[in-house]
């Protein structure tokens, strides 16, 4: 039975929480491994739309033991919502772990994202004020707090105590208002209590599993151009969202991987600042946004909507050793006369082919477009590629020879059941 990485193959929000939904039915674990809040996925059940932040994707599925791994930052606050809306809801988190070596996002991270955005001015990142990038950072700085501290009070203190004086260095030369050490501990301390419950060693669990047989999907936070190596450094996030992220952040090492899927759109978006070559403006920008539900499942936010940019998926199957690829929103494209396709860049009077490492590059280079008739007819209740007309199916044919990955799924609408099986994932 495989172990099987998800992740997104451009800037986030490509349909990944529907593809670990569809593998999680069939999945024994479901890893989430880098990230937070920060970011979100929209799965559709039955009619039923569910949107998942920090929970993995298989909690909606009950025989399947969902994780949080050590690679991603939690904030007991938004996690205990997030549950209580689901258990509202009828869907049961019985089955939920937690990584103890996880961080944990406190109250003073948060306050230190928004005020690093607010020192930033314009040359603000863009970032959700959830304090990913700041809990990180205390992380790799060594001050940070882990679920496991939570449980040793005295410890706990000790830690607070180092990591606030840092904090507190700072907002007293801001003239702002001073952490705290007390109303953290007692914050901290009461979430430990209802978080023990789910502690556990991931590595471990997670390695067992596989030894005996079972089937583990992880699952990836924002996407390959948001990666804080590979990504559009510096408007990335603080995480590593590529596929060595998901044995880093789940302690499972790399030879026990079998697939590594990448999900793509069958157009992109983008959410916050940063370089967006293909991005639309106008009417036609307002259309894909409104045919496709192009809004942030975390904050609401309208997602900047461009063509399709076939470099951008190459250098995602390069730096992930992509396995698969999973094509989605292909129905959205229905009614468009010719499908414009990015190929390649122009760059300084120079024509390129791959998706440059140069941020600056990237920001100033101009998409050479490639056209492709498309179709008008109702592509929804498709679920056979045959069935697909004639352009849809020459489309996808074209973007996977571009690529250089064979697409296994494609997405012909938001529902489990909405997608044509070329390849067995799992199989």
């Amino acid at each position: 039975m495989p172990a099987v990485i998800i992740l997104g193959v451009q800037w986030g929000d490509e349909g990944k929480g529907k593809a670990t939904d569809q593998l999680g039915q069939r999945a024994d674990y479901v890893v989430k491994f880098n990230g937070g809040n920060n970011a979100g996925h929209t799965v559709s059940v039955d009619g039923q739309k569910f949107a998942l932040h920090l929970l993995p994707s298989g909690i909606l599925n009950s025989d399947c033991i969902s994780v949080i791994g050590n690679g991603v930052v939690v904030d007991p606050e938004a996690l205990f919502a997030e549950m209580a809306e689901l258990e509202s809801r009828g869907v049961s988190t019985k089955n939920l772990r937690i990584a103890g070596n996880a961080h944990v996002i406190t109250s003073y991270t948060k306050m230190f994202d928004r005020l690093n955005e607010e020192v930033l001015g314009d040359g603000k990142i863009g970032t959700t004020g959830r304090g990913i990038g700041p809990t990180y950072a205390d992380k790799a700085n060594r001050v940070g707090i882990r679920i496991v501290d939570l449980v040793h009070p005295r410890r706990l203190r000790g830690q607070v105590e180092t990591a606030v004086a840092q904090k507190n260095l700072v907002l007293r030369a801001l003239g702002r208002e001073e952490i705290n050490v007390d109303d953290v501990l007692t914050e901290l301390l009461a979430y430990g209590e209802r978080l023990a419950p789910m502690m556990i060693s991931a590595s471990r669990e997670l390695n067992e599993a596989l030894d005996d047989g079972k089937t583990v999907v992880f699952e990836g936070g924002q996407s390959t151009l948001l990666d804080i190596d590979h990504g559009n450094y510096p408007y990335v996030t603080s995480s590593n969202a590529t596929a060595g992220g998901a044995v880093t952040g789940s302690g499972v090492g790399p030879t026990r991987i079998d697939r590594v899927v990448g999900i793509v759109k069958a157009y992109a978006t983008r959410v916050g600042e940063g370089p967006f070559p293909t991005e639309l403006h106008g009417d036609t920008g307002d259309w894909l946004r409104e045919a496709g539900g192009e809004y942030g499942v975390t904050t609401g936010r309208p997602r900047r909507c461009g063509w399709y940019d076939a470099p951008v998926t190459r250098y995602a199957v390069r730096v992930n050793g992509l396995t698969d690829l999973v094509l989605t929103k292909l129905d959205v494209l229905t009614g468009v006369e010719e499908i414009p396709v990015c190929v390649g860049y122009e760059i300084d009077g120079q024509r390129v082919h791959e998706f440059p490492i140069d941020t600056w590059d990237f920001a100033n280079a101009k998409p050479i477009y490639e056209y492709h008739p498309g179709w008008t007819e109702d592509i929804s209740t498709v679920r056979e590629f045959a069935d697909l007309p004639a352009n849809a199916q020459s489309y996808v044919r074209w973007l996977e020879e571009m690529a250089g990955c064979r697409f296994s799924l494609i997405g012909v609408g938001p529902d489990r059941e909405q997608t044509i099986v070329l390849h067995d994932l799992l199989g």
